[in-house]
C-alpha cells in the first residue's frame, strides 16, 4: 500500500518528462509558437503552395449586361486573371506592415503647386508629368506647357497619408510612366503644409476634392480627368461621386480599399486584439497630425480629450465630431459612410477590395449596391491586406495598381477614340441639302406616318460607357452653295406624283381639316372606277 501512494500517476509522469530530452521541448514550443503566428498572422501560405501557387481568381461583381463590362471590363485581363501574394508576404498583416515600414516606392520629384480653397485653405497639388519620367525626356517641361490633350489623373491620398507615402508613389510613378499627368491632391495641414483656415478634412469631407476637381477642369479643358482614392480617400471620392451624380467633370475613377461603411469598421477595429493593434497605431497618426496645427486645434477642439485619446472613436469624439458640427461619434460615421451614395453614382467606378483587409473589413463592403449601379465594377480578391496586394518575388509591384493602370488606361482609350471618331466624321458637302439625309416619310399600309432616316448619313457614336449621344457639329451652307429651300424644291421636282400629292394631302389636312375630306371624297370618285375595292374600303 505505501509503494502505490508513493508512486503516484503525477510522479510517474514527471519522472517520464524528466526523461525526456531538452532539445525535444524546444522543437515542440518552437512548432506551437509556429501554428500561433501563422494563426494570428492570418498567414495563407499553406494554401498557395497546395494550389501551386498559381493564386486566386479575382472576384468581378457587376451587371455582365451593362456597356461597362463589355467596352471596358472585359478588356481587362488583369481583372480577369488572379492574385498571387508574394510568398514571404502570405499575410494581411505582413503585406500592411511591409507597405508602411518599407514600401520600395520609385524614386522621383514632385512639382508642388499650392491651391488656395473659397475659404482660404490651403492645399498642396503634387504634380508628377509624364515627360519627367519618360527616357527621351530632354528636359523639364514649363508649367504652361501642361495644357495639352494628356489625361490628367487625380489621387486622394488615405488618412493622415501624403503624397510622400510609398503606396501612392507606386501608383504616381506608373501612370505616369504610362504617359498620364498625375496630381496628388494631399489632404488639409499634411505634405508639409500648415492650417490655413478653421476647416480640417474628415472621411466625408468633399468640399476639397470638388474645388480641385473644378479648378483642373477649367484650367485644362483640353484633357480628361480620372480619380483615384485609396482607403479613407476612397470614400472621399465615392461619396463625392454620388453627391455630384451627373454633374461630375471626371470620366472615370476608382477606389481602392475603401471603408464603405465607417460605423461597420470602427466596431471592427476594435473585436480582436490584432484590429486593436492598427486602431492604436491610427490613434498615433491622428494624434501627430493634431500636434502638427496645435495652436489651431487646441482652440477649436478638445486638446486635453485628443491627447488622451486611446481609440480612432475617441480621437473623432473629441476632435473630428466637433470640427466637423456633428451631434455625435455615429452620427458623424453614418452621414460620410459612402455606403449610402453608391447608388448615385454616374461614371466608370473600380471599386478594389481584399477580403482579408485588417483595417477596412469586407463585411461594409455594399455587394447589392455595387452591383445594381451599371457605371460600378467591383473586384474582390481572397488576400492583399489593406493597399498592399504585393506580387512577384521581389514585392516591387503591387497588384491593384496594374489593375487601376489597365482599367483606366481601356477607359481613356476608348473616349480618346470617340472623340477622335466624331471629330473625323465626314461632314456633308456644301452640295447636299439636309433633307438628302433625312427624315423621309414613310406610309404604312394601316395608314401610319413615320419618319424615316438615313442611317448611313446620321454620323452618330454612341457612348459606351453612359448613356449619352455625341453627334457631329451641324452644317452651316455657304453663299456658294443651294440653300435648303431650293434643295428642297430640287428634290420634289422629280418625277414622283404620288409622293407630291401624298405630301400635300398630309399639309392640307393638318391645316384645314374640313378640306382634307372633301379632296378625298373627290379623289375617291375621280379614280372610283381605276381603284381596286380593298383599295377603297382601306380608305
Amino acid at each position: 500500500m505505501e509503494g502505490s501512494v508513493t508512486d503516484s500517476p503525477y510522479r510517474l509522469l514527471l519522472r517520464a518528462v524528466s526523461l525526456i530530452p531538452a532539445s525535444h521541448f524546444f522543437v515542440a514550443a518552437l512548432f506551437s509558437s509556429v501554428i500561433f503566428l501563422y494563426s494570428f498572422l492570418e498567414a495563407h501560405f499553406l494554401h498557395d503552395l497546395l494550389n501551386g501557387f498559381r493564386g486566386d481568381p479575382v472576384s468581378i461583381n457587376c451587371d455582365s449586361s451593362s456597356r461597362l463590362f463589355h467596352s471596358i471590363v472585359s478588356k481587362c485581363r488583369t481583372l480577369h486573371g488572379r492574385y498571387l501574394a508574394t510568398p514571404w508576404l502570405c499575410s494581411p498583416h505582413l503585406q500592411t506592415a511591409f507597405l508602411s515600414f518599407m514600401g520600395r516606392s520609385p524614386d522621383f520629384i514632385y512639382r508642388r503647386q499650392l491651391f488656395h480653397t473659397s475659404d482660404r485653405g490651403t492645399i498642396a497639388l503634387d504634380w508628377l508629368l509624364s515627360s519627367d519620367v519618360m527616357e527621351d525626356s530632354a528636359s523639364m517641361v514649363q508649367d504652361n506647357q501642361i495644357h495639352d490633350e494628356t489625361p490628367i489623373l487625380i489621387v486622394i491620398p488615405g488618412l493622415t497619408s501624403d503624397s510622400e507615402s510609398s503606396y501612392i508613389k507606386h501608383l504616381v510613378y506608373t501612370m505616369a510612366r504610362s504617359g498620364w499627368n498625375v496630381v496628388v491632391s494631399n489632404h488639409r495641414g499634411l505634405g508639409g503644409i500648415t492650417i490655413t483656415s478653421d476647416c480640417f478634412y474628415n472621411a466625408g469631407w468633399t468640399k476639397d476634392i470638388e474645388e480641385v476637381v473644378n479648378h483642373l477642369h477649367q484650367h485644362h479643358l483640353e484633357a480628361s480627368l480620372f480619380v483615384v482614392g485609396t482607403s479613407i480617400g476612397a470614400n472621399v471620392l465615392v461619396k463625392y461621386l454620388g453627391e455630384q451624380g451627373e454633374n461630375v467633370p471626371i470620366m472615370g475613377a476608382a477606389a481602392i480599399c475603401s471603408p464603405w461603411d465607417l460605423l461597420i469598421c470602427d466596431r471592427f477595429i476594435n473585436r480582436r486584439p490584432v484590429q486593436k493593434m492598427y486602431d492604436k497605431v491610427l490613434t498615433i497618426g491622428l494624434q501627430g497630425y493634431a500636434k502638427l496645427h496645435q495652436t489651431i486645434m487646441s482652440r477649436l477642439a478638445n486638446w486635453d480629450g485628443i491627447v488622451k485619446s486611446r481609440s480612432v472613436r475617441e480621437f473623432d469624439n473629441h476632435a473630428t465630431r466637433i470640427l466637423g458640427k456633428y451631434e455625435t461619434v455615429d452620427t458623424f460615421y453614418r452621414r460620410c459612410s459612402s455606403s449610402i451614395f453608391v447608388g448615385k453614382v454616374s461614371v466608370p467606378l473600380l471599386c478594389i477590395s481584399a477580403l482579408d483587409d485588417p483595417v477596412c473589413t469586407s463585411e461594409a463592403i455594399p455587394w447589392d449596391e455595387c452591383r445594381a449601379n451599371k457605371n460600378i465594377v467591383l473586384a474582390t480578391t481572397p488576400h492583399g491586406g489593406h493597399l498592399g496586394f504585393y506580387e512577384g518575388i521581389t514585392a516591387r509591384r503591387l497588384w491593384w495598381v496594374r489593375a487601376v493602370s489597365e482599367f483606366l488606361g481601356i477607359l481613356q482609350s476608348s473616349q480618346s477614340m470617340r472623340r477622335r471618331a466624331v471629330a473625323q466624321a465626314p461632314l456633308p458637302s456644301a452640295l447636299e441639302s439636309s433633307v438628302d439625309q433625312g427624315p423621309y416619310i414613310n406610309v404604312d399600309e394601316d395608314g401610319m406616318v413615320a419618319a424615316v432616316g438615313d442611317e448611313q448619313a446620321n454620323c452618330t457614336v454612341e457612348d459606351t460607357t453612359k448613356d449619352t449621344i455625341l453627334t457631329q457639329p451641324s452644317v452651316r451652307y455657304t453663299e456658294e452653295g443651294p440653300t435648303p429651300i431650293k434643295a428642297w424644291l430640287s428634290r420634289f421636282s422629280r418625277p414622283s406624283n404620288i409622293s407630291i400629292a401624298l405630301l400635300a394631302y398630309i399639309a392640307m389636312v393638318t391645316t384645314w381639316p374640313l378640306i382634307g375630306p372633301a379632296l378625298l371624297l373627290a379623289i375617291k370618285r375621280k379614280f372610283k372606277k381605276g381603284m381596286p375595292s380593298m383599295a377603297l374600303k382601306r380608305s
